[in-house]
């Protein structure tokens, strides 16, 4: 069984961190009454999983023939508008219920002339069906949905949260767990619940005891403490140890050039060297990485850049 399936929050109580968002959306469903919603915040954070909750609260046992889940990712153009929700949205509820849920998943995918039909359906349809929306970015829903909508932006997930969130798996699989492995799981995900999860399950299938290199081996992700050291070597002004040390470091993670230094990027502000360095670095690393976007050699263009740190120094 996926994790993330099966330590899903199934209520409001088991939802972790967003304590704020939570509180007030909690204060809705109790009045049985909820607005049209949009949800925006980063991917994993649980925007799609609280819309769940809600209609599991509102409607009960007959919440899925109340709720209709659509991903924009995958349906973007105007006709789903015009057909599957529109149709969904014009019909009465299962049930002594006010009204239906839509959820559109990840609605900024969707095209304009596709957010505009669905700005005169909310328009429309607001005493049969009430619609939430979820996103990434809200400045990609036009101005007309956004005012007919009571805004939620979610944030990344903080330590304590995911912490939380760590310890609920490792009690339920019976996983022992290195300390400092939270550290580097928020690290590397950023807050991404579901992305914790599923590295979490990976390691666990390897071995049941987790440690911080095993999530590093895991992921495909260099550990700092090398990442560091290429660096170290290249600001001394040894060129060809660092260059050495970071191809054994891409070759032994399967790392690319975009992976290798957007980390380089991040372990540039732990270094000992002046503020004037560090930026010259950082900016050093938005030119490389352009210049792979556009297609150069990634080994020629890190080797570069290494050699600039090398001249900086």
């Amino acid at each position: 069984m996926i994790w993330g399936e099966k330590f899903r929050p199934k209520n409001f109580s088991e939802f972790f961190g967003q304590d704020k968002v939570v509180e007030r959306i909690r204060a809705f469903v109790k009045q049985k009454n909820i607005p049209h919603m949009l949800f925006s915040g980063p991917a994993g954070i649980g925007k799609t999983t609280i819309s769940l909750i809600i209609a599991k609260e509102l409607y009960g046992k007959e919440w899925q023939q109340n709720f209709l889940e659509l991903n924009s990712s995958d349906e973007r153009g105007i006709d789903v508008i015009r057909n599957k929700v529109k149709d969904f949205a014009r019909t009465k509820t299962i049930g002594n219920f006010p009204f239906k849920i839509i959820l559109l998943d990840e609605c900024d995918s969707l095209t304009k002339e596709a957010q505009q039909a669905l700005r005169r359906t909310m328009e429309n349809y607001t005493n049969t069906c009430r619609f939430i929306l979820s996103c990434n970015y809200s400045s990609k829903i036009i101005d007309p949905i956004q005012s007919r909508c009571i805004v939620f932006h979610f944030k990344p997930l903080e330590r304590d949260a995911i912490g939380k969130i760590i310890d609920n798996i490792t009690k339920n699989e019976k996983l022992k767990i290195e300390k400092n492995v939270a550290d580097a799981l928020l690290e590397i995900s950023g807050g991404d619940v579901r992305r914790i999860i599923n590295i979490l399950q990976s390691c666990a299938a390897v071995n049941k005891n987790i440690t911080k290199d095993l999530i590093y081996e895991t992921v495909s992700v260099a550990h700092p403490k090398e990442v560091k050291e290429v660096l170290e070597l290249a600001i001394s002004g040894n060129f060809i140890k660092s260059r050495e040390k970071l191809l054994d470091t891409m070759l032994k993670y399967g790392l690319s050039g975009l992976d290798i230094i957007r980390q380089i990027q991040k372990e540039t502000w732990e270094l000992k060297i002046k503020d004037e360095d560090k930026v010259k670095m950082v900016e050093k690393c938005g030119e490389i990485e352009f210049r792979m976007v556009e297609g150069s050699d990634e080994y020629l263009q890190l080797e570069a850049l290494l050699a600039s740190f090398t001249l900086i120094k």
